[in-house]
């Protein structure tokens, strides 16, 4: 293996796939990146069995060759090294990879490529093509909600239903639940519903950028990858096997509070009362009136903070309390100019959308506020 390529693009395409190396791995080749010649071009591929990402850049290829060589070491080799060509050649004696940048030089060792893990490259049945722009905002408005914990698996992933003609993001953790839908301009053969782990889906969003081109959806025939194909970039991941609850049910149907509210100034009150809810578990008290929401936060060994904003309030007045930063959450993702949000009761889910935008429904439940 014999190849050339300019240092900028080997650092952005380690900084790509770098984040699929494992970093607590069984197999040692697993904390290897794999570097191999594909035709005209240099391919990078890392994985951690959970999700795999290839990334292609343009190189001078004069022996085709493969070989793996420790991730972190080799990125922040790289990264190190002034923006000219960077020249590798692989010893294959000895599985060593030297490379020459400038007059700089190193030597590092590899492991076999063979012993690396197949990357699968599938072309099945199943696929759809969106925006990219539009895959992201869905991205952001989701993953928001899905649980960190692992002890229920399927709450850690976001449930993508694929209808006739509508795709349907939900995730949930317990205590908030983000609903985004969109219409797919080509709608596929058939319906489809897969949990996405939303680790995976935000390593999307982060590898991609600011890719402008349509990003493609492709679901193995057994239902248990998925994958993501950008210009030069494939995200292989595994898909979460069991039930999603029925989300649905505990959408609230109606609402006696109506509260509409500039979502900037909205946003703003609440990081500045998170300030003062952050030693009292994050508590922040809204008081809605005729006419105003008045924002609430205090912590008894700190002190406290209020502030007034005018909304159109249409029913009955509230006092509930939500966690301030499930709220700063939501608000920092909606991009309309006003947000409403619907109350029932104190006990009961707070509904936030965006004015004039139904495609996005975020649920969040109330706090405890003692008497």
């Amino acid at each position: 293996m014999k190849v050339s390529c300019l240092q900028e693009n080997l650092n952005r395409g380690l900084a790509i796939v770098g984040r699929a190396v494992a970093t607590r791995a069984t197999l040692p080749v697993l904390s290897n990146v794999m570097l191999a010649t594909d035709q005209s071009r240099l391919k990078l591929s890392a994985t951690n069995l959970e999700i795999s990402i290839n990334c292609w850049i343009g190189a001078k290829v004069e022996k085709e060759g493969a070989i793996t060589v420790p991730g972190r070491l080799i990125t922040d080799f790289i990264s190190s090294l002034p923006p000219e060509q960077v020249d590798m050649e692989l010893i294959g004696a000895t599985q060593t990879m030297n490379l020459k940048c400038a007059r700089v030089q190193a030597n590092i060792k590899g492991i076999d490529a063979q012993e690396f893990p197949l990357i699968p490259s599938f072309t099945g049945d199943y696929h759809i093509t969106l925006g990219s722009n539009l895959l992201k905002d869905m991205i952001r408005q989701v993953t928001l909600a899905a649980a960190t914990d692992e002890a229920r698996p399927v709450m850690t992933g976001v449930l993508t239903k694929i209808g006739d003609s509508t795709l349907t993001m939900a995730a949930a953790d317990g205590f908030r639940l983000s609903v985004r839908t969109t219409t797919l301009e080509s709608p596929p053969l058939e319906s489809l519903s897969i949990i996405i782990p939303a680790r995976t889906l935000n390593e999307l969003n982060r590898i991609s950028g600011d890719e402008e081109q349509p990003i493609e959806l492709t679901v193995t025939p057994q239902h248990n990858q998925v994958l993501f194909h950008l210009p030069d970039i494939d995200l292989i991941s595994q898909l979460i096997e069991g039930t999603y609850p029925a989300y649905e049910q505990i959408m609230p149907k109606g609402y006696t509070t109506q509260t509409l509210v500039d979502t900037s100034r909205f946003l703003h009150a609440i990081r500045v009362a998170a300030i003062f809810a952050r030693d009292a578990a994050n508590l922040l008290r809204l008081k809605i009136t005729s006419g105003k929401v008045t924002v609430m936060a205090a912590t008894a060994e700190i002190g406290d903070n209020v502030e007034d904003l005018d909304a159109v309030v249409t029913g009955k007045d509230i006092e509930i309390a939500f966690n301030a930063r499930y709220l700063m959450d939501v608000l920092e993702v909606i991009s309309t100019e006003q947000v409403v949000l619907e109350t029932t009761t104190p006990t009961s889910p707070g509904v936030i959308k965006g004015v004039g935008f139904e495609d996005f429904t975020h649920i969040v439940m109330p706090m405890h506020i003692a008497r």
